[in-house]
This record gives structure tokens, C-alpha cells and sequence, in this order.
């Protein structure tokens, strides 16, 4: 009789997964970092850099990371997931 995983249990074996955190670190702060040059790079630029504008910088390439990660996570997990079946 085949054992199945809870989906819980496989998606935190996914977040161990290093592939997974390099996916996300290659993907998502590559395009956050493209995000803050393209809507805070002018302020920048201008030395008009505010305590608004530095939070807005930092959050945008967690945000894109997080997501990245969300997603490599359960890529990562539906892969476990067929592995197991």
C-alpha cells in the first residue's frame, strides 16, 4: 500500500531544498533589483533619497524573492510530490 505525504510536510521539505534558494535568489533579487532601478533610480540619481524611498528600495527585492520563492518552493514540492506517487 503506497504511503502518501501531507502537502504540508512537502513543501517543507522543499524549503530545504538549496536549489530552491538559489532559484529564488537568482530570479526574484535579480528582478527586484530591476524594480528599484526603475522606480526609485531617478531619486537616486537626484541624491533625493528619503527614509520612503530607502524602505521602498529595500522591500521591493524581498518582495520579488519572497514571491520567487513561493513559487520555487511549490515547484519543488509537486516534484517531491510525483517522486513519492
Amino acid at each position: 500500500m503506497p504511503t502518501t505525504t501531507s502537502p504540508r510536510l512537502l513543501y517543507w521539505q522543499a524549503c530545504r531544498h538549496p536549489a530552491v534558494w538559489v532559484r529564488a535568489a537568482k530570479l526574484g533579487l535579480v528582478v527586484g533589483i530591476i524594480q528599484v532601478s526603475l522606480n526609485q533610480g531617478d531619486y537616486w540619481l537626484r541624491d533625493e533619497v528619503t527614509p520612503l524611498i530607502l524602505l521602498k528600495s529595500i522591500l521591493s527585492p524581498l518582495l520579488s524573492f519572497g514571491i520567487a520563492f513561493a513559487s520555487a518552493v511549490a515547484t519543488q514540492a509537486e516534484s517531491l510530490q510525483r517522486s513519492s506517487s
